[in-house]
């Protein structure tokens, strides 16, 4: 079964959404982010998707305290990204209650240091972003396009021991049109190994039905929740809860 993952964006320590990347169409749809954390827990879901766009725009983790406290007050599997480039970063996310560290710009600007990571920690822990506009790849908070496509870079990423995968089409997110279904399908018959997350465009229930048929592992689900295009009740059958 498709496995859902709610999404926690946060800029200045709220949780928010964009659209498209797009910094100047921020919604600020709670001040608490813990208070939304436990929402999903108590709704039977097990993981959590955060994105620090502070750090992701700013190169730096700057929302670790937010971190801290979701992970520390709740039982959640979180994966955090935004902003980390070193290894010590890596370390004080882990430290603070990660499980996964979320992994994107590095992966482009630096691979050989990603792959060390991977290598050293293996692909359970290292989540790769991939960031994705009419097939190419968008780094640092979506804010930098690149020369890169997407199907050659991750098919270099699996052979050096990438597994897991969440890609997000850029002009989908946010807009709550349907989901990349084309992309994923694509990259899943070139690479029917790969764990994929699909991440953007989810506007109703049916979609990650969808996801679940082309072969997805997981899809991360964001704006579609705090609209109330889908809600916590209908994303229960997923869970396993009765």
């Amino acid at each position: 079964m498709i496995e859902i993952i709610p999404a926690i964006d946060l800029i200045e320590g709220k949780c928010v959404r964009l659209a498209q990347g797009d910094f100047a169409c921020k919604k600020i749809y709670n001040e608490n982010p813990l208070e939304v954390a436990r929402k999903f827990e108590a709704a039977g879901l097990k993981r959590l998707h955060i994105v620090d766009l502070d750090g992701a725009k700013g190169g730096k983790i700057v929302n670790l305290k937010v971190l801290e406290t979701i992970a520390g007050n709740t039982n959640l599997i979180v994966d955090f990204g935004g902003g980390i480039k070193t290894e010590k970063d890596l370390h004080s996310i882990f430290d603070a209650g990660a499980k996964m560290a979320s992994v994107g710009s590095i992966a482009v600007r630096e691979p050989e240091k990603f792959f060390t990571w991977l290598d050293h920690y293996g692909s359970e822990k290292i989540l790769l972003g991939a960031d994705v506009k009419n097939d190419y790849l968008a780094i640092d908070g979506w804010q930098t396009a690149t020369a890169i496509k997407i199907l050659p870079f991750l098919e270099n990423c699996f052979a050096r021991g990438a597994r897991q995968v969440f890609c997000t089409d850029i002009s989908k997110d946010g807009l709550l049109q349907g989901s990349a279904n084309q992309l994923y399908a694509q990259i899943l018959a070139r690479l029917p190994k790969l764990k994929l997350i699909a991440s953007g465009g989810v506007s109703r229930i049916e979609d990650i039905f969808e996801l679940e048929k082309i072969g997805c592992a997981g899809v991360i689900v964001g704006k579609a929740i705090y609209e109330g295009k889908i809600s916590l009740e209908e994303l229960e059958s997923f869970t396993g809860k009765e």
